[in-house]
């Protein structure tokens, strides 16, 4: 599944960007779900997408094989994502929130639930920017809501910077996973 963003390297566009000089942060439910997708790429998806390719090659014109090109373009799509995935995997420093000792504060791997100046109360869990899901609740370590949330505590405000200007939210509960 692509993202929006893109890596430093030309060739790597299927994922966010990595703020400069942080380390990439992730769970070790967000990893193994990336080392999954790697490996059914590589085990599953590639070597299928390879078999279509080789049997569409032997039926002769390549250039109005639908078959062939389909295949080929896919090839390159599963290729890329591969390398993206091997890269931020080899790069992952995997965090385990339920050993966060310092409950009282928003870390990574926080659930924190606050209100906004209109009595509008969100939930949202600070994950790594690779595994963060805005429609589950999920929301990158490098976000604005995240940034201004970080290390603050049950019951304290802070400004958050909106397309709509700055809003005042308050923190109303801090959680992490328990295992």
């Amino acid at each position: 599944m692509p993202y929006a963003g893109a890596m430093d390297d030309d060739d790597e566009h299927d994922g966010p960007r990595l703020p400069p000089g942080t380390p990439n942060y992730m769970t070790q439910a967000g990893y193994d779900r990336l080392r999954a997708e790697l490996n059914q790429l590589a085990r599953v998806e590639r070597p299928k997408i390879v078999e279509i390719v080789s049997w569409a090659a032997g039926n002769g014109d390549r250039s109005e094989n639908g078959d062939y090109l389909y295949g080929k373009k896919r090839l390159r799509e599963i290729d890329r994502r591969m390398r993206f995935l091997t890269k931020r995997l080899e790069i992952a420093e995997v965090v385990h929130p339920a050993r966060q000792t310092n409950r009282d504060r928003v870390f990574f791997g926080a659930t924190v639930t606050y209100v906004n100046e209109r009595d509008e109360e969100r939930t949202v869990t600070i994950l790594g920017i690779d595994e963060a899901d805005i429609t589950r609740g999920e929301v990158s370590l490098h976000s604005p809501i995240a940034r201004t949330l970080l290390r603050r505590r049950e019951g304290e405000t802070a400004r958050l910077q909106t397309p709509l200007g700055i809003e005042e939210i308050e923190i109303l509960a801090i959680s992490y996973p328990t295992a």
